[in-house]
């Protein structure tokens, strides 16, 4: 499984951001029903929920919020015509983590890595700007999502490209090109993206949270952060 692979080579990465996620101005964020200042919270006002984001923050004495991993949010009904329709079942288990930090910080690859994709996917709520990153590891292939990015950085970027461990490739992106979201950095790791380009889901069904999981294993085994 790619969970095991990715825990053996635990010493090989190098941040994907360039704070310490383990810093005691980092927070874990909770965007869960169980938090009733995000349950009751208009979050199809971007201003508006940045400003939360920046008071769960501040109530915490913390710059820095993480969180998300196969957490069942109540956040994607800003935008319900991309994880939700009320004749369907909703969309709602994280595939990622977020890390929500100031616009304009670099991403930088965890490992070597091969530029697989490059789209903006701009609808609201969306991804915006999307990278996929592809490794290999002990001749294994695997993927790197980035969400949430700069436009203007992001367009540099091109299929096929040689991108080196450690190595600056894009920025965290303001709203609304972002998707229309608060600045975070969506990161995802995935195991096939079955044929995929460009997208890749990043929030699923809660009934089928294993199949999920397998799929997209534990992004933290990469981002290492005491508090995830």
């Amino acid at each position: 499984m790619l969970a095991d692979l990715l825990e053996r080579h635990q010493h090989e990465f190098h941040p994907v951001l360039p704070v310490d996620l383990n810093a005691p101005d980092v927070v874990r964020l909770d965007f869960t029903a169980h938090n009733p200042v995000v349950r009751d919270a208009d979050l199809r006002d971007t201003a508006a929920f940045e400003t939360l984001v920046t008071e769960l923050l501040a109530d915490q004495n913390a710059h820095i919020g993480v969180g998300g991993y196969l957490e069942n949010r109540v956040i994607y009904r800003r935008s319900p015509g991309l994880f939700g329709d009320p004749a369907v079942p909703a969309r709602s288990l994280h595939l990622g983590v977020d890390v929500w930090l100031r616009a304009g910080t670099p991403v930088l690859a965890p490992l070597d890595a091969t530029v697989h994709s490059v789209q903006d996917n701009d609808n609201f709520g969306d991804y915006g700007p999307t990278v996929i990153l592809q490794h290999t590891l002990e001749d294994t292939t695997f993927y790197t999502l980035y969400g949430h990015l700069s436009r203007r950085e992001t367009a540099l970027l091109r299929p096929g490209m040689a991108i080196e461990k450690g190595q600056t490739f894009t920025e965290v992106g303001p709203a609304p090109e972002n998707g229309d979201w608060p600045p975070h950095l969506h990161f995802q790791v995935i195991a096939d993206l079955q044929g995929r380009s460009g997208d890749f889901p990043g929030v699923a069904l809660p009934e089928e949270r294993e199949q999920w999981a397998t799929l997209c294993p534990d992004p933290n085994l990469i981002l290492q952060s005491r508090w995830l």
